[in-house]
């Protein structure tokens, strides 16, 4: 029977947050678990203790950020509106029924005024890991990286096309003095080269056409097959394997090849948490000479994705050519040697073939389609570091390694973009960009450390219980008539 609800006054009650907050609330377990403590001592050096007007608490702030990457919400004004009416929230931040939260530009000005060419964030994020690291959850033995993008906050169709200097790699300084002695040693002369730009005496630097956006100059348009196409960042980021805490987070123009900062991040990682890192799983962007050689310098057991290469229809693969590492030649599908020929700029020996035999080959079509009839075949100088990292990938142990990336950064990040608004770009520049990610990557690490810590207290919980099963059993087999407590018969020889 349906009743009309009579009408009632507003009651006099006395509660307080503590009832209010569910036992099972997640911020309940955040709260347990980490310590925030640290960061008002990070931040002491950007306060005044003696002057001006009282300021937000600093835990208090940046606690309410990690509350907005949580939980997904988008803006620091509407995270304002969901503190004023959530008692979780309010009890986590330690704010009363009546207390008045702070207006959103508090976060802004803070941001431009305090913080603005800082460190803090990445600090606050790296204190994060150490105490996972206290708690046991990061070893740093196997690490895994790979890279996502997030859309800038701008128009893909509002952009100038404007002429940029080429940046050097940064592996080319390696690279040049890696070529010189391979042609030293073949008996060629070393390269000359102009300090200005890395190539030939006397040139300008190499110069590119790229699209610049009006909207948002810091990011990259990003042009990549299965991709959607406009102006990104990525964020390059790399997880422990033990339990997929995030040890490191970089962001670049969406512009920037996934290898480029890729050693330098790995050294800074193993330098500021002592990482003895033996093996890396990566995908197939970072399958390139300077990064497998930069791995076995490192005596760090690469495994990474293979890409078929393109492939013209109807000639041979490269595989097809034979390399004789005694005679250092290849020798094509049809027998015959291609003898070393030189070794280029850009660190790449080149073989080629005699034109006198490849003319009357009856192969020719199906090797090479040159008006001089000679074939080339290319071999970096630092192609067996190559080799060894793609044999690694064959084995049993790399092929284990490597299929857990999908459970480790890929879920990592897939989290990220459905939970905690890693899809876009909340502000411009590339210096917020990174304040964006760094703050995600934090919340989620405290995230992982509240659920993995309650679930081992439960777990605890559960087996010291008198009614626990494993308890039960254990004090079965410890009785005399259980197996443990038997007595092993005498053996007795005749």
């Amino acid at each position: 029977m349906l009743k009309t609800p009579t009408p009632a006054q507003h009651e006099l009650e006395m509660v307080t947050l503590e009832e209010l907050v569910p036992k099972d609330h997640l911020l309940r377990k955040i709260d347990a678990a980490v310590d925030f403590e640290f960061i008002r001592a990070k931040v002491a050096h950007l306060y005044c203790a003696d002057n001006g007007r009282p300021a937000l608490d600093p835990v208090v702030m940046f606690k309410l950020l990690f509350i907005g990457y949580l939980f997904g919400v988008r803006s620091e004004r509407q995270l304002m509106r969901e503190v004023q009416v959530n008692v979780a929230y309010r009890w986590f931040a330690r704010f009363r029924l009546t207390d008045r939260v702070p207006d959103a530009s508090t976060f802004s000005q803070n941001r431009r005024r305090r913080y603005t060419d800082t460190t803090v964030y990445q600090e606050i994020f790296d204190e994060i890991v150490r105490q996972a690291m206290g708690h046991g959850m990061v070893d740093g033995r196997v690490l895994y990286t790979d890279s996502t993008h997030l859309k800038a906050n701008a128009n893909k169709n509002k952009y100038d096309v404007v002429k940029v200097a080429q940046t050097p790699s940064a592996y080319l300084a390696e690279l040049d003095a890696a070529v010189d002695a391979d042609r030293v040693a073949h008996g060629k002369k070393p390269l000359p080269r102009d300090d200005g730009d890395g190539g030939a005496p006397g040139g300008k630097p190499e110069e590119k056409d790229i699209k610049r956006s009006r909207t948002d100059p810091d990011s990259g348009y990003m042009v990549r097959d299965d991709k959607p196409r406009g102006f990104f960042y990525l964020d390059h980021r790399t997880v422990d394997a033990k339990h997929a805490i995030i040890t490191d987070t970089h962001v670049t123009p969406a512009s920037v090849h996934d290898s480029q900062p890729y050693l330098e991040r790995l050294d800074r990682q193993r330098e500021c948490f002592g990482f003895a890192v033996q093996a890396v799983g990566l995908d197939a962007g970072y399958f390139i000479p300077a990064v497998c050689k930069g791995l076995e310098d490192r005596q760090i057991a690469g495994v990474m994705g293979y890409r078929t290469p393109n492939h013209k229809p109807g000639t041979f693969y490269k595989r097809q050519y034979e390399y004789d590492r005694y005679r250092n030649e290849y020798v094509c599908p049809a027998g015959q040697a291609l003898p070393y020929s030189t070794t280029n700029r850009s660190g790449y020996r080149e073989y080629k073939s005699d034109p006198s035999i490849c003319r009357s080959c009856a192969m020719r079509t199906q090797c090479t389609n040159s008006a001089n009839a000679v074939k080339v075949v290319t071999r970096h100088v630092w192609e067996w570091a190559k080799e060894r990292v793609d044999a690694r990938r064959l084995t049993e142990w790399g092929k284990r390694l490597y299929a857990r990336r999908k459970e480790t950064v890929e879920r990592s990040f897939a989290d990220a973009k459905q939970l905690h608004g890693h899809r876009y770009a909340r502000m411009r520049g590339l210096r917020r960009v990174a304040e964006q990610c760094l703050l995600a990557a934090a919340a989620q690490n405290i995230k992982k450390i509240a659920l993995l810590l309650a679930r081992m207290r439960a777990l605890l919980r559960h087996f010291c219980s008198p009614r626990a099963p494993m308890r039960r059993l254990v004090a079965h087999f410890s009785t005399p008539s259980g197996r443990f407590g038997c007595r092993r018969p005498k053996i007795r020889f005749a």
